[in-house]
């Protein structure tokens, strides 16, 4: 009914940038927040940054000033800009979307994941 592409992750050197996006398409009428989430071998999935349908971001302090949240509501998709990545980073990150369906159903769906692996 809804789904979600995300790309952009990979291997990058300390210090290094990223840039994940995640795509929603399908039955969708309104998309409310949009984010991403993260989650470290042994820890427990954690939110990283959201942003809601008028732009406002919220970010965890551990990435304020390093990572950039963004969306482009005419192409349903959201944008993580990842700089001054370190090893504490590296994780498997979730985009997660809220939204309405055409059915006007209030839904959250997940992404399939892509790993981010910050090492020298």
């Amino acid at each position: 009914q809804v789904h979600l592409v995300e790309s952009g992750g990979g291997l990058v050197q300390p210090g290094g940038s990223l840039t994940l996006s995640c795509a929603a398409s399908g039955s969708i009428f309104r998309i409310n927040t949009m984010g991403w989430y993260r989650q470290a071998p042994g820890k427990e999935r954690e939110l990283v940054a959201d942003i809601t349908s008028g732009g406002s971001p919220n970010y965890v302090d551990s990435v304020k000033g390093r990572f950039t949240i963004s969306r482009d509501n005419a192409k349903n998709t959201v944008y993580l800009q990842m700089n001054s990545l370190n090893a504490e980073d590296t994780a498997v990150y979730y985009c997660n979307v809220r939204l309405v369906t055409w059915r006007l159903s209030k839904i959250e769906s997940w992404g399939q994941g892509t790993l981010v692996s910050v090492s020298s």
